[in-house]
């Protein structure tokens, strides 16, 4: 479907005046004075037809970038320049004519995503983008904008429900929409794993290596899962050994950096630090309400169906990740429409009652809980609560604190990261180390497990 295609040319133009301005003459007349024609704009992307492969790489490798950057100055919605050649274009007309009335996108795009395990709707353009997320998103535009060259591997980390699947996906489908041709995978770790076990067992190592190795990208999903399982590590390890060889891209995500990675082999690990890593943390406050702002015109396309504060009391209480945010907001949508009701603070609430009692107990529960923790443990080792969770390193007080950190990990499960903001705000990696030297420390020394055992008895849990 075409749209708006006349409004984008003058665009265009405005845009190539920018360009003529900053470019050397011969620059500008050798690339892009022919550049007047736009094929389509559709899904956000407006496609330029240009005359030959050759300007079609120029452009893609030097100018694009500076062409949308150019671009934002002439739209209120976020779009982006494709380049498309004369015979690409013909290719596409003459396949959509050969299926009727049916666009390339209803057969063979259909099949590529299935074939991708990609969800189409996870775009560029509906990814809200904020402080938390920004050099996450602007490197996975990068990363799909010239594949296998700027960042191998991308290597996104961040905890639960905070968009990095959203993201991964974002580069797969804006790479398989700029050429169909495009061998694109996305495999969940455990999944890859599955497979290696399934094909292997029946000795099918050709038709797991044609699955996995004959692709252009490869991206995999929740890397830590491949933990422990030595044979699908040595196999991924060759897989990522041959792709990156041959400049084909791996994007991988994961719950935590690479180099806070266990039981996954250092010289595995080590590659996932060979391009480029970056991280997505919680949005605050303005980005949740953007987020709530972008979703709600996704599901209704109403600007002011719900008051702003009525969004801004949402996006204040749920405030723990992106999942969790959306669906709240399903929620008091689904309430005030299905019994026809005003869209109020009140009505909120009361739509919300049955999260917010939970989330709020629970967090004053777990917070009386933890206390309870630094307190025993501070009695037991005969040291004050403020030196415990202080960041005093003496001996007399790091050893106490990495107990309390194992404790209140393996009693509540809380994430690494609040764990720390009990200790001083401690980076997440240095409560994951001290939860799993513990951990070991359980297994070897008896000293430590009769400490571990009192200290749970006198906690209560025993």
């Amino acid at each position: 479907m075409q749209e708006h295609v006349h409004e984008h040319v003058n665009i265009w133009q405005e845009v190539k005046g920018q360009l003529e301005m900053q470019l050397e003459d011969n620059t500008y007349e050798e690339i892009f004075n022919s550049v007047d024609s736009v094929f389509k704009v559709k899904n956000n992307f407006i496609y330029l037809l240009v005359e030959n492969d050759f300007i079609k790489r120029r452009i893609e490798l030097l100018y694009l970038q500076r062409m949308n950057r150019l671009l934002e100055n002439y739209v209120d919605e976020r779009y982006e320049y494709r380049i498309i050649t004369k015979k690409q274009a013909e290719e596409e007309l003459n396949k959509a004519k050969s299926y009727d009335i049916r666009t390339p996108e209803d057969v063979e795009q259909k099949e590529m995503y299935v074939r991708s395990n990609l969800n189409p709707s996870y775009t560029f353009s509906n990814f809200v983008v904020g402080n938390s997320n920004r050099l996450a998103y602007t490197s996975s535009i990068k990363v799909a904008d010239q594949p296998g060259i700027v960042a191998n591997p991308l290597y996104i980390f961040g905890d639960v429900g905070l968009g990095k699947t959203h993201l991964m996906q974002c580069v797969g489908n804006y790479i398989l929409e700029g050429d169909i041709n495009k061998r694109v995978l996305y495999v969940k770790a455990d999944q890859f794993v599955e497979d290696y076990v399934r094909y292997s067992s029946k000795k099918k190592y050709n038709e797991f290596n044609a699955m996995y190795r004959n692709v252009d990208v490869l991206l995999v999903d929740d890397i830590q899962f491949l933990a422990k399982k030595e044979k699908s590590q040595e196999e991924f390890f060759k897989l990522f050994e041959q792709l990156h060889n041959e400049q084909k891209q791996i994007v991988i995500t994961s719950d935590r950096k690479a180099s806070d990675l266990r039981d996954i082999m250092s010289r595995l690990t080590s590659r996932f630090s060979w391009g480029v890593t970056v991280d997505i943390n919680r949005p605050d406050l303005d980005h949740r309400i953007k987020i709530l702002e972008k979703k709600l015109m996704a599901e209704t396309s109403e600007t002011n169906l719900m008051p702003t504060k009525v969004i801004e009391y949402i996006a204040s209480v749920f405030d723990n990740n992106v999942r969790e945010l959306e669906g709240a907001l399903k929620r008091v949508l689904f309430y005030c429409t299905a019994f026809d009701y005003d869209f109020t603070i009140k009505n909120a609430e009361i739509a919300l009652e049955n999260l917010i009692k939970p989330k709020r107990h629970n967090q004053d529960f777990v917070r009386d809980k933890v206390r309870n923790v630094l307190s025993v443990v501070s009695d037991y080792y005969n040291i004050s609560t403020s030196d415990l969770v202080s960041k005093k390193r003496a001996r007399q007080y790091l050893y106490p604190r990495q107990i309390s950190m194992y404790l209140i990990k393996e009693m509540f499960d809380l994430p690494y990261k609040r764990i720390g903001s009990y200790f001083s705000n401690r980076d997440h990696s240095t409560v994951m180390h001290s939860v799993e030297k513990i951990g070991n420390d359980l297994q070897l020394d008896k000293d430590v497990h009769v400490d571990v055992e009192k200290l749970k008895h006198k906690c209560g849990e025993k």
